[in-house]
């Protein structure tokens, strides 16, 4: 695992971008998983720059979204539907059929969650997973206990969850008990999992991440395993790791090919 502190979110947010979009500069085919919420919003931001001023292509790219909330139409403007199309897809030229996003209101809930698991497969794989962290240590939907090898699944929402995520509806009892989310082992597959955590309420995940044990109460944890994932935290976020001085050495210290260069 590579931790990576830089001093604020907008300067986080920008190195993500750059390292997502040398991933579509080297493979324009390649296979995105994307995340919802304010964490990468900024780093959408600069995917749009990126595409509009310096003509990054987007055209043979395929995403795959972590998650969606079960019962809310695409059209609801709490679905992360919506939220992808007003913070990325509107301004990108991902041909439609190439965007997936969960689907809320499938009647069959099962056997969509192995159709969206054949259709990763079948793309071949995705090659960089966005990921964030909950306050408790989830990534996607896969709240505390859930199994590190799971695959795509319905899963209910933790209390805590449902009020983090209450600011996007009227007030957390509209927050929806269920959603749709990738599993842990979905997620381990990634090629590159890009991980990006902000704010000091997210600090204390952020340890648990990347110095505790790896466990299933904090199923962040597993990213250890993982053989390519990149921590990207603000200094906020990263204020209760004991090692955080080795991480900013390591990084600044990096050999030249290693250097995210942009």
């Amino acid at each position: 695992m590579e931790v990576i502190i830089q001093p604020d979110i907008k300067t986080a947010s920008v190195l993500g971008a750059h390292i997502v979009a040398r991933v579509v500069k080297r493979k324009p085919d390649a296979v995105l998983g994307l995340a919802t919420g304010n964490t990468p919003l900024l780093l959408y931001s600069e995917l749009i720059r990126f595409h509009k001023e310096e003509n990054l292509d987007f055209e043979y790219i395929t995403t795959f979204n972590l998650d969606e909330y079960v019962g809310l139409a695409p059209s609801h403007p709490a679905s992360y539907n919506s939220f992808m199309w007003k913070n990325l897809f509107i301004d990108l030229n991902i041909p439609r059929h190439r965007i997936h996003i969960p689907d809320g209101l499938s009647p069959d809930i099962p056997a969509f969650c192995r159709q969206y698991e054949g259709a990763i497969k079948a793309a071949g794989g995705i090659d960089l997973q966005i990921l964030g962290i909950g306050t408790d240590g989830h990534i996607g939907f896969n709240e505390p206990s859930s199994s590190l090898s799971s695959r795509t699944r319905i899963k209910t929402l933790t209390m805590q969850t449902r009020k983090d995520n209450a600011p996007f509806f009227e007030d957390e009892e509209h927050v929806p008990q269920h959603v749709i989310t990738m599993g842990v082992g979905t997620i381990m597959e990634s090629r590159i999992c890009l991980m990006l955590a902000f704010g000091a309420k997210k600090a204390d995940a952020v340890a648990r991440m990347v110095e505790g044990p790896i466990t299933a109460s904090v199923p962040a944890s597993i990213l250890q395993m993982h053989q390519h994932a990149i921590v990207i935290t603000d200094e906020e976020a990263a204020s209760k790791l004991e090692r955080a001085d080795y991480y900013r050495w390591v990084y600044d210290n990096k050999p030249y090919w290693q250097k995210y260069s942009f």
